[in-house]
This record gives C-alpha cells, structure tokens and sequence, in this order.
C-alpha cells in the first residue's frame, strides 16, 4: 500500500526557523506557494484528482500520522509494511534533540511485537514531529520511503541511519539492536529515496491514504489558506 503524507511546509518559498511553542514563523522570507503551484504538484505530481479524494486526515503536527497509521491499520484499511512518500521541508528522522540514539539504543533492542508504545514515547519525551518516522522504520511499518524536499530545505538526514557508503538506503542498527538479532532477525533494509528538487518527482502509482500536517511553528498563519486547498484531495 502507498501513503503520501504531507507536511505544510513543503509548500513555502523557503524554510522557516522553528517558532517558539504558540507562536509562527514570520512570513517575509517564508510565503506560501500560490493556490495554482500547490494544485499542479498534487494533480501532476502526485497524480491526485478533487473529483476522487483518498482517505486521509489532516492534523496540527506531523507526528498524528503515527496515530493515523496505527488505527487505519488496526481497521484493517492499511497494512505494513508500506509505502510513504514523505513531502516536506524535513526528513522528520531525528537529526535535532533527542536525535537517533533513545530510538536505536532503546527501541530496536526490544521484540517487535512491543515496539509500537508510541503513548510511553511520548510519556518519555523521545516522540515528537521531528522524528516520527524514525520511529515508524523501527515499527517496521515502512517498506520504502521517498523524501520529496523543499529546494531550499537544509541537511538533516542522520547518516548513521543509512546503509554504509551508500544514501539509497536505510538500516536502522546499534550495538544493542545486533544482541537482539537472534530474537528479533535484522533490521530490513529499506529503499530510500531523496528529492532534492520536487520537481524530479512523479508518483509512479496511486496513493491509499493521504495525510497533512500543519505544522505551526514551522509554517506562517498565511500558509493556513493552502490548508482547505489540499484538503479538497483528502477523504476524512
């Protein structure tokens, strides 16, 4: 199955520092693509129609898609391991505070089946919307990721989450997570594929579900009017 998640920011004329809580980024410098240029990459790129909406929802910040992703697989209308094609500014794999290591270190030691705590991560502070798909890859509900990036987006892709030598891959490993491996077997290697520029990206196939993050504090209030825009693609 294929999920296109979205986040707001990929939609700005460039990325915008992280606001402080309750507060947005100032817009000079950060506007919003017009309504025309949104349409065209979820219609040609994405090969979205208004007239056929995908199930999905919309959210304030992007680590709800974890949610989002547990319950439709729980109805049974979303099976792992899938596809995502993560739009956005950022990777959300964990460059920044807390970083890749509570997720390789703590997670990955324990057996698959009690992976998926995402309520104890968050109790724990470890869970946010920089790094929620760090923590889908260590669920193992991931089998190949896209990252469609922003031009302007800046690096922040973990090296020590991609295949040696190489950045068309992941494998998530740690010294703790390879005692385990008699138990658990290893991590899957996961095809992974950076778009520098989006305009190189066409869907190759139809999505299943279609989700959008607001993402507040790393959108000005001016990109809330592209929210209704994206959301005529989304069946909630």
């Amino acid at each position: 199955m294929r999920v296109l998640d979205i986040d707001l920011d990929f939609f700005l004329s460039d990325c915008c520092p992280l606001a402080e809580m309750g507060k947005r980024p100032a817009l000079i410098g950060h506007e919003p693509w017009p309504e025309e240029k949104v349409i065209d990459f979820l219609e040609k790129q994405c090969g979205l129609s208004a007239n056929a909406p995908v199930p999905g929802r919309v959210f304030e910040t992007h680590d709800y898609a974890l949610l989002y992703w547990r319950e439709q697989m729980q109805k049974g209308r979303l099976k792992a391991p899938f596809h995502i094609t993560h739009v956005d500014a950022h990777s959300d794999l964990g460059i920044g505070r807390p970083g890749p290591g509570f997720v390789l270190n703590s997670v990955l030691p324990r057996s698959t089946d009690k992976r998926e705590d995402i309520e104890k991560y968050y109790d724990m502070s470890k869970l946010d919307e920089a790094n929620y798909l760090l923590f889908a890859l260590a669920f193992r509900w991931i089998s190949s990721l896209d990252n469609v990036r922003n031009p302007k987006s800046r690096p922040d892709i973990p090296e020590e989450i991609l295949l040696p030598g190489r950045r068309d891959g992941i494998q998530l490993s740690s010294f703790a997570s390879r005692l385990f491996e008699g138990s658990n077997g290893r991590e899957p290697e996961i095809p992974f594929n950076v778009f520098e520029d989006y305009r190189t990206f066409i869907s190759p196939a139809q999505y299943d579900h279609v989700t959008l993050a607001i993402s507040p504090r790393y959108s000005p209030e001016a990109a809330d009017a592209l929210v209704p825009v994206v959301s005529r693609y989304i069946l909630t």
